[in-house]
C-alpha cells in the first residue's frame, strides 16, 4: 500500500479483491433485494461517464441529497472516482438550510431521493446561479417537472450493461487523483452558529479507515447494519471500512423500522448513536418490568453473572472455570433471548456522536452485547479513539488509534493532530485558524486522558454551565445519570449564570403511560398526565436519586416535565441526535424564566 494511500485507492482495491454477488441489499416492495459487486462497479462507473458528459470535472461541487439507499454509495463513488466533491445534505433538511448548503458550495449537480427533495430544490432553483442539473433516484412523476430541461433521469445516467472500457477509464481516473484533492465537503449540524463547510481529503479517509478500525477487524463474513444517515460522517466512514474489508452493507429502513429488519436481516455489526442503545436499554428494562416469580430472579441473576463477566470480556480473557460454567447457563437461559430480539448474531456495536451513559453500557455488556465506544468529529474523518476488543475501558472513548495525537490544553480543551484532520473550513479563513492553531486541531470538548492512555470526554467546552456562584458544572454526565431511569427519555440540565441548575425533562410515556394505568390516572392527554400529582412524586424521586450522586452546587433544585419529544425537525436535536442546547434554552425560555424564578435553597 501507498505511504499515503486515497480513499479511491483502498476502496477499489478491496472491491476488485473481493467481488461478492451481496455487496448491498435494500428493501424494495417489501422484498430485499441485493446488488452485487460486478453490478455496483458498472453502475459506479456509467454514472460517472455520465457527470463527465455534463461537464462535471476535478474539483467540482456535487451534492447528494437523499437518506440512506443503493444510490447513495454509487453516487458517491462515481462523484470521488472524477475527483469532484461529494457535498451531502441530510434527506429531511429545510429548504432554507438546503438552499444555503447548495448555495455556499456552489454545486454544479444535486442528486435528489425523490418528489419530497426535488419539490425543495424546485424552491430554490432562482437563488442557485451554479446548479446545472439535478438527478433523482426515483421516478417524479407527478411532480412539478417545469424546469424538466434540468432533470436527468437515474435511468438515462446508469447502465447495468456499462462496456469493459468505461470501467477501466473510470478506475484509471479514480486512481489518478492525489492523497490531498478535497473529496468532500461536510457541512456540521451544528449545536449552534451557522454551519460550516468542513474540507476532507482524500488521504483524510484513507488513513482513517486504515487504522480506526483495523482492530475491531470487520471481515468479509459480516453483515453491516446501515442505520445512521451517510451524509453525516460517523456512518460514511464506517460505510467505507465496510467496504475496505469486504462486508455486506444492509440499508436500514428507517428508524422506526430498524428493530424489525435486524430480526430480517440478522446483521453481525453495527455503527449507534446512544439515542439508539438509550431504547435498546429502555427496551429490556420494559420487558425485564413484564417478569415475575422465577423468571424475574433468573433474569437478575443473569445480570449480575454478566456484571462480573463484563471485565474479562473487556480484556478479551478467558473467564475462570466457576463464572464460565454460570456464564454458559445465563447465556443459554438469558443473554440469547435478549439478542434474539435484534437479530440474534450481532458481534459487536461501535457508538460514537455522544456520550454514551456508562450504567446503560454496563447493563448492556451484562446481558451479552459488546458496545465499544469511540470519539470523533466532522474535521477528524472523524474516529480519534475507540475502544477494542481486548483494549476496552467502560466510561472512556478508548485510545487514540494509530496516527493520531492527543493532548489535553491547560483548560481542558481536547486537542487533535493527525493525518485524519481536516484540510480547513470552505470559504471561512477565520474559523479555520482559529480551530487550526500551531499544528493542533481544537476540538471545543473538554476531557482528561487516564494513566492508561485512554480518553474520557466530559462536555463541551461551551456547554459547561457556569452558576452565579462561578462553579463550573459538566451537564451530560448528569443528563446521562437522569436518562438510566425508568421513567425518563430524555433530559437537559440547564443554569449557565443562573443561582442554581434546572432540568427539562422528556418523560418515557410508554413506561409513564404504564404507571398511570397501574395508579387509576385517566389523564386524557400528555399535557394534564405530565401534570398529575402522582406523576410529580414519583419524578420528584427519580430527581433525587441522581442529587444523591452530586455535589451541593450540581444538584437539580427544579425540574419541568415536557409533554413532547425533542427531535430534528423541532430543530431541539441534531442529525445525529445531539440536543441543541442553545435552540432548547431558546424555545423555552419563559418556562425556564419561571423555574428560575421559583423560591430554592441559597444560590450554588
Amino acid at each position: 500500500m501507498a505511504e499515503r494511500p486515497t480513499l479511491n485507492q483502498i476502496l477499489l482495491d478491496s472491491l476488485r479483491r473481493y467481488s461478492r454477488p451481496d455487496l448491498l441489499y435494500y428493501k424494495r416492495g417489501g422484498e430485499w433485494r441485493t446488488i452485487s459487486t460486478d453490478l455496483f462497479l458498472r453502475r459506479v462507473s456509467s454514472l460517472a461517464d455520465s457527470l463527465k458528459k455534463l461537464g462535471i470535472q476535478k474539483g467540482d461541487r456535487v451534492a447528494v441529497f437523499s437518506e440512506n439507499r443503493p444510490e447513495w454509495h454509487i453516487a458517491d463513488l462515481a462523484i470521488l472516482g472524477l475527483g469532484a466533491v461529494n457535498v451531502p445534505i441530510y434527506p429531511a433538511e429545510s429548504v432554507e438550510r438546503a438552499g444555503y448548503i447548495l448555495e455556499h458550495s456552489e454545486a454544479k449537480v444535486c442528486f435528489v431521493s425523490g418528489i419530497e427533495q426535488f419539490g425543495k430544490i424546485s424552491q430554490l432553483w432562482h437563488k442557485l446561479p451554479a446548479l446545472q442539473h439535478v438527478i433523482p433516484f426515483d421516478s417524479l412523476a407527478g411532480g412539478d417537472v417545469a424546469r424538466a430541461w434540468k432533470v436527468l433521469a437515474w435511468g438515462g445516467a446508469v447502465r447495468d450493461d456499462a462496456p469493459p472500457d468505461i470501467l477501466r477509464e473510470y478506475e484509471r481516473v479514480a486512481r489518478s487523483h492525489q492523497p490531498d484533492d478535497i473529496a468532500t465537503l461536510i457541512y456540521t449540524s451544528g449545536t449552534t452558529g451557522v454551519p460550516k463547510g468542513v474540507l476532507l481529503t482524500q488521504h483524510n479517509f484513507a488513513s482513517n479507515v486504515v487504522s480506526a478500525l483495523e482492530k475491531l477487524a470487520y471481515q468479509s463474513i459480516d453483515r453491516a447494519l446501515c442505520l445512521l444517515p451517510l451524509c453525516h460522517i460517523f456512518e460514511r466512514t464506517n460505510s467505507y471500512c465496510y467496504f475496505y474489508n469486504s462486508a455486506s452493507i444492509v440499508y436500514a429502513e428507517n428508524f422506526d423500522k430498524v428493530v424489525e429488519n435486524m430480526r430480517e436481516m440478522q446483521p453481525t455489526v453495527m455503527a449507534g448513536v446512544p439515542r439508539f442503545f438509550e431504547k435498546l436499554y429502555a427496551g429490556i428494562q420494559k420487558r425485564r418490568s413484564e417478569l415475575s416469580g422465577p423468571r424475574a430472579k433468573i433474569f437478575d441473576w443473569a445480570v449480575a453473572v454478566g456484571r462480573e463477566a463484563t471485565p474479562y470480556r473487556l480484556a478479551a480473557q478467558p473467564l475462570p472455570s466457576g463464572l464460565r460454567l454460570r456464564y454458559w447457563l445465563a447465556e443459554k437461559l438469558v443473554y440469547r433471548k435478549v439478542r434474539a430480539e435484534i437479530g440474534g448474531r450481532f458481534r459487536h456495536f461501535i457508538s460514537g456522536s455522544a456520550p454514551l451513559a456508562r450504567g446503560i453500557n454496563e447493563f448492556l455488556h451484562a446481558v451479552g452485547f459488546s458496545i465499544f465506544e469511540g470519539y470523533g468529529l466532522t474535521e477528524t474523518s472523524p474516529v480519534v479513539s475507540v475502544n477494542t476488543p481486548g483494549a476496552a475501558k467502560l466510561g472512556t472513548v478508548g485510545r487514540p488509534i494509530r496516527g493520531v495525537e492527543v493532548k489535553i490544553a491547560e483548560d481542558g480543551e481536547v486537542l487533535v493532530r493527525g493525518p485524519n484532520v481536516m484540510k480547513g473550513y470552505y470559504r471561512m479563513e477565520e474559523e479555520t485558524r482559529e480551530a487550526l492553531r500551531d499544528g493542533w486541531f481544537h476540538t471545543g470538548d473538554v476531557g482528561f486522558l487516564d494513566a492508561d492512555g485512554f480518553l474520557s470526554i466530559t462536555d463541551r467546552k461551551k456547554d459547561l454551565i457556569k452558576t452565579a456562584g462561578g462553579k463550573f458544572i459538566a451537564p451530560q454526565p448528569i443528563e446521562n445519570q437522569l436518562k438510566q431511569s425508568y421513567y425518563i427519555s430524555s433530559a437537559v440540565v440547564l443554569g449557565d449564570r443562573q443561582r442554581f441548575v434546572v432540568a427539562l425533562l422528556v418523560p418515557n410515556f410508554p413506561h409513564l403511560e404504564e404507571f398511570a394505568r397501574e395508579k387509576g390516572i385517566n389523564a386524557g392527554s400528555r399535557a394534564k398526565l405530565v401534570a398529575q400529582p402522582a406523576v410529580r412524586a414519583l419524578y420528584d424521586a427519580e430527581v433525587e436519586k441522581v442529587n444523591g450522586h452530586l455535589a451541593q452546587y450540581e444538584r437539580i433544585k427544579r425540574y419541568a416535565l415536557l409533554d413532547h419529544e425533542f427531535s430534528f425537525d423541532g430543530g431541539q436535536l441534531t442529525y445525529t441526535q445531539k440536543v441543541r442546547r442553545r435552540m432548547i434554552e431558546k424555545q423555552h425560555r419563559e418556562l425556564l424564566a419561571k423555574l428560575y424564578a421559583e423560591e430554592s435553597p441559597q444560590p450554588a
